[in-house]
């Protein structure tokens, strides 16, 4: 049922105290710290705990003695205190719909610009995207976007909201925005040049984030400038991983986010 406890090989065990106990709070994303499982607590109870990865698998742990790394530091999970009375709130702040039913996706949608762009969407805003059918697809540049704009064939109730990366004036994605002109597509962006930068510096414990000069691609130069090695993968997983809230991105996306999710699903909002 577990996988293998990584303390089992040891003649003793780890002298109470000795490694620090986090409770096994919902989305908190762990590794386990032998076997490179990464993923976030789906399910807690007295015996096990249960981790997702970015592709839907799960595995459960035994509870407070298998090893996981948080934010590189060796921990055991714990099971959380009783949650308070009282509505919970989704990592967007907006009140949790106990007992959500998938319901038939609107023929409106929201498009992002990349799969990262979509992931970091799904972290914060997922919940309150399945409570009113929204669906998010990416765009893989935004080269595409007066094409599918055509071939989306926005309407009154097919509206279609577009989250753009470095909408900043006199850039090549404001040009490419501006050729797209219909009452029923709202496109709206943020100022950074990738969508990384939208995570606040304090959510992954750095001073900021590292200048990167034109003449390098922008994730690889925050990579090696942090020292992160070389796989843009576990990089991205890191900064995916340190979202926990809304309170961990920055208000230029927020905002626009907030407005797409607005404008696709409250009547009345067209012209």
């Amino acid at each position: 049922m577990y996988e293998r406890d990584v303390l089992a090989g040891s003649s003793r065990r780890p002298l109470k105290g000795s490694v620090p106990e986090v409770p096994a709070d919902p989305d908190l994303v762990v590794e386990d710290a032998e076997g490179g499982f990464c993923g976030a607590v789906v399910a807690c109870d007295k015996e096990a705990v249960t981790l997702e990865d970015r592709f839907g698998r799960r595995r459960v742990f035994p509870l407070e003695s298998a090893a996981f790394l948080l934010e590189g530091k060796v921990v055991t999970l714990v099971r959380p205190a009783a949650a308070p009375r009282g509505p919970r709130r989704s990592a967007s702040g907006s009140i949790v719909v106990e007992g959500l039913r998938a319901r038939v996706a609107r023929e409106s949608r929201i498009y992002v610009e990349g799969v990262h762009d979509a992931a970091l969407v799904e972290r914060v805003w997922g919940h309150d995207l399945r409570v009113e059918g929204v669906v998010v697809e990416y765009l893989e540049g935004v080269d595409h976007l007066p094409s599918i704009v055509e071939e989306f064939e926005p309407g009154p109730d097919r509206r279609l909201g577009v989250l753009v990366d470095h909408l900043v004036p006199g850039s090549k994605e404001s040009r490419i925005a501006a050729r797209v002109s219909s009452p029923h597509v709202l496109i709206v962006g943020h100022p950074f040049v990738d969508v990384w930068q939208a995570v606040k510096p304090s959510a992954l414990g750095i001073p900021a984030w590292p200048a990167v000069p034109r003449c390098v691609p922008w994730k690889e130069g925050v990579i090696a400038a942090l020292g992160w090695g070389v796989d843009p993968g576990d990089a991205w997983r890191r900064v995916l991983g340190s979202v926990t809230s809304y309170a961990d991105l920055e208000p230029e996306l927020l905002g626009p986010v907030e407005e797409l999710i607005d404008f696709v699903t409250v009547p009345g909002r067209d012209g």
